[in-house]
């Protein structure tokens, strides 16, 4: 899928800033977690990208929601792209920044969504599996999902893994349903 060239301007841009601060693998995950987020809650999305809302407003949601939580300089590349009016790209921005971040350390991002947030060691397994699934070196992005039952659902590139105990027993029905 082309990727949208206002979109690429703005992940470039982010990249510039973000590797000159050396901070390129800590702002691309923060900015991962975020757009995540963004994408989650209709609040936040609707603050941000009301047009009627002052600036100054959505900079102050924007502070309090990742000031103690991110880095400066994420929390100010947020501002500029939402004061800019892209705030409904920032999911997309984010995933190009992602991606291109990955891509510079020779990594494809595999996103994962479990219900719950993973330990150390489930990741690194979880991280062979999927190296091993793709035949690629992945960089796995968490997105902790309350919808997600019980296992994963993997995305790397169009590729989706799905290993949840409900896709597990849908596949289960559409067996017993054949017989």
């Amino acid at each position: 899928m082309p990727v949208d060239d206002r979109i690429e301007g703005y992940a470039a841009a982010i990249l510039e800033f973000a590797t000159a601060e050396g901070q390129l693998e800590r702002v691309g995950d923060e900015l991962f977690r975020i757009a995540r987020a963004f994408e989650s809650s209709n609040p936040l999305r609707e603050a941000l990208t009301d047009p009627r809302i002052p600036a100054e407003r959505k900079k102050g949601v924007i502070d309090d929601l990742l000031g103690a939580k991110t880095l400066p300089l994420t929390v100010n590349l947020v501002s500029f792209v939402v004061n800019a009016g892209r705030a409904s790209d920032l999911p997309a921005i984010a995933d190009r920044v992602a991606a291109r971040a990955a891509a510079t350390r020779s990594k494809a991002i595999a996103e994962v969504r479990t219900a719950i947030d993973l330990d150390a060691a489930t990741l690194a397994r979880l991280t062979a599996a999927l190296n091993a699934a793709t035949g690629k070196d992945v960089e796995v992005k968490v997105v902790v999902d309350a919808s997600v039952i019980g296992g994963v659902v993997a995305r790397v590139g169009d590729l989706v893994i799905d290993g949840t105990v409900s896709h597990r027993l849908e596949q289960l029905r559409e067996t017993l349903n054949k017989r």
